[in-house]
């Protein structure tokens, strides 16, 4: 008996063995950016296509909405018009949230600075949540809780899941299929020293 649990354990370990030998170094990064491309891409780029103006150009024009959607306190202080609202701070963060926005899940997909966009949309998802319960008043159904056994509460569960998918980006990166990658075979072909050529 004794000789046969050995020989599992053997095959257990050679066949986990050569999965993570095969996967190493490219399907984690793929996989992670698959999947927010497939479950999370839209949803940014729509969410921030709402704090623009309309067109082509009204891409460069921040609309009233983003400020009531970032900063609604310095807002309502001002009376309720977005001209009034101070550029530093508010009118600075509502800026750089929106466009944010756009850049940062773009850069995910694409494999681009992947550890710093991925670190940029934990800390752009954890202020959205402040902003959802602490100016938004969100009830709490949406917030939800854990270790209960309603998975699907919007801010609790479903963000602790993207942020558990990012910080598989942050910590491992985007992977060998990335432009990431891609930069840093560039820039190592780049830095190899010239060969010195021999005389004839």
């Amino acid at each position: 008996m004794r000789p046969l649990v050995e020989r599992l354990r053997a095959a257990h370990r050679h066949a986990f063995a050569a999965l993570e030998s095969a996967v190493d170094g490219w399907f984690l990064g793929l996989l992670a950016r698959f999947v927010f491309a497939a479950v999370l891409l839209l949803y940014f780029l729509n969410s921030a296509r709402t704090k623009v103006g309309d067109g082509l150009l009204g891409f460069f024009d921040v609309a009233d909405n983003a400020y009531y959607q970032i900063v609604l306190p310095a807002v309502e202080a001002a009376g309720g018009d977005v001209s009034q609202v101070a550029l530093v701070p508010w009118g600075l963060i509502v800026w750089a949230g929106t466009y944010a926005e756009f850049a940062l899940p773009l850069l995910i997909v694409a494999g681009l600075f992947t550890r710093l966009a991925a670190l940029g949309m934990i800390v752009f998802v954890i202020v959205q949540s402040y902003v959802d319960i602490a100016v938004h008043n969100v009830d709490a159904q949406t917030v939800g809780a854990w270790f209960d056994r309603f998975p699907a509460a919007p801010v609790a569960d479903q963000r602790l899941l993207w942020g558990f998918l990012l910080i598989v980006l942050v910590v491992r990166g985007a992977g060998r299929v990335s432009l990431d990658a891609a930069l840093a075979r560039w820039w190592q072909a780049g830095s190899r020293p010239a060969a010195t050529a021999r005389p004839a």
